[in-house]
């Protein structure tokens, strides 16, 4: 009763088999179904050699979301150069109400503006990256993928707004500040600048800022150079770090201080930055295993099912051109009886018409 039972299922199983074997007496192999097969198999390395590559890299995913941080400070990293001698000017950072709030914490260092051939030709080659950046989105990707963290300068509070370097010493009163300008002469004035580095957050080598590496040259003494910038907040989060950093954009504007054509003003640099309410979260991702699988088996099955109907189509022209149709290869045999049976038929009457 067992063994009837048993037979039973598997009997059962065996009709549910959705892959049929054909005995091999019934298979025949061709030339070209060879051909067909090796071109199939040699597709499917490439492919799948190619889909590896694809599995092991990575991609940026970014989120936008509100940003509810209102108690953390904001960092700010600048190198600048300014084409003037460092007694004659004087740089700090002002609040909202135009209060100093950091200035000693700034360093002053002589150089000479003026670039070696090696530092112009790295210069040419971040104004390069910059234009490229601004082209080509994806190389921001690169660059996040490739940064790394060191420690971070002294944080300022976060509702600082703007950046100054002008002609003076500043000095601080009660009611803001004030820069030494009388002491300076006209003729010393020159703000050409050149911007190595300017970003804000945690210091993150291997970034390059929307600002890094701009230059501007001014034939006049007297110069106003202004920078309004929009920062966002970022949260970066890769293979690598994990940091708080700020992207920004900028808008740029300059002017010649001329008081007798009514351009009034105050020759020098001047940063004004706003912070974004919007925040982004840049995650670096990577393909699942499990979806790599999938895509290996989409890429073997629908190369054979492509082949197998390429294989069949152009065997069908093949035929079709050599005219194999007409030779009665394909002809079916009750048509082909019939037809033997009717030349016979109308042989015998042509016989019998001569006999008589």
């Amino acid at each position: 009763m067992r063994r009837l039972t048993k037979k039973k299922a598997l009997n059962l199983v065996k009709e549910l088999d959705a892959f049929p074997k054909i005995p091999d007496s019934y298979v025949e192999s061709t030339a070209s179904g060879g051909t067909v097969s090796l071109i199939a198999f040699t597709f499917m390395a490439i492919l799948a050699f190619l889909e590896f590559f694809v599995y092991r890299d990575t991609w940026m995913k970014y989120e936008y979301e509100v940003d509810k941080d209102f108690t953390s400070k904001l960092r700010i990293n600048v190198d600048i150069t300014v084409a003037m001698k460092c007694q004659y000017i004087g740089a700090d950072v002002l609040d909202l109400a135009e209060t100093m709030v950091a200035s000693d914490g700034l360093e002053y260092e002589p150089v000479n503006f003026e670039l070696s051939p090696q530092q112009r030709i790295w210069q040419l080659t971040l104004w390069h990256i910059q234009e490229r950046l601004r082209v080509e989105h994806s190389l921001q990707d690169v660059l996040f993928k490739s940064a790394i963290k060191i420690a971070p300068p002294s944080p300022i509070k976060n509702d600082d707004r703007n950046f100054h370097v002008t002609v003076g010493k500043s000095i601080p009163h009660p009611r803001g500040h004030a820069h030494l300008a009388a002491l300076v002469s006209h003729d010393s004035f020159n703000f050409s600048h050149r911007i190595n580095h300017l970003s804000f957050g945690e210091m993150i080598p291997g970034i390059i800022s929307t600002l890094d590496g701009t230059e501007k040259v001014s034939t006049e003494s007297n110069h106003m150079f202004q920078y309004f910038i929009t920062i966002v907040p970022t949260k970066l989060n890769t293979y690598k770090i994990t940091a708080d950093t700020h992207l920004y954009s900028v808008t740029e504007r300059e002017r010649v201080i001329n008081h007798a054509a009514g351009s009034h003003g105050v020759s020098g640099i001047f940063m004004k930055y706003d912070i974004s309410s919007l925040m982004i979260r840049v995650t670096e991702q990577h393909m699942p295993l499990w979806q790599f699988l999938v895509r290996l088996c989409g890429i073997v099955g629908g190369i054979f099912s492509t082949t197998g109907m390429l294989h069949g189509m152009v065997g069908f022209l093949v035929d079709l051109i050599c005219c194999r149709f007409q030779m009665g290869i394909y002809r079916n045999p009750k048509e082909t009886s019939l037809a033997v049976q009717e030349n016979n038929e109308t042989s015998a009457l042509i016989e019998n018409h001569n006999e008589h």
